[in-house]
């Protein structure tokens, strides 16, 4: 993180630095159903995963996240979940870039968030 951001107010970076020549992966956003908030994040965020592991890859090689919300009243519980997670997704403490958008739906009603993802591998 550049000191001159500020701190980012959750498990997140301002900055990911990626050297030249690496391969990118751009990954759709991600969508999953599940009951509650929490269930639908870790169904979306285990399908995102695949990507670079089908790429010879894992999460380190993640360098932003934009996240799409319903609800703005599940901000709260998208912060919890991602305090609960990334320290086992992200052991090293670096976490990706996240821009949370709040949007009006996704392309279906039960659909309570989406992740759009780029690695670099």
């Amino acid at each position: 993180n550049v000191d001159a951001l500020g701190k980012p107010v959750g498990p997140y970076s301002h900055v990911a630095r990626v050297k030249a020549g690496a391969d990118t992966l751009y990954i759709a956003g991600m969508l999953a159903g599940g009951e509650t908030f929490e269930a639908q994040c870790a169904a979306v965020y285990g399908q995102v995963e695949q990507a670079p592991k089908a790429n010879g890859a894992g999460w380190k090689n993640v360098v932003q996240f934009t996240t799409f919300l319903v609800h703005s009243q599940d901000i709260a519980k998208f912060y919890r979940w991602r305090e609960q997670n990334y320290p086992k997704m992200f052991p090293d403490g670096k976490y990706p870039p996240n821009t949370l958008l709040i949007i009006d739906r996704l392309v279906q009603e039960q659909f309570l968030l989406e992740i759009q993802t780029i690695a670099a591998i």
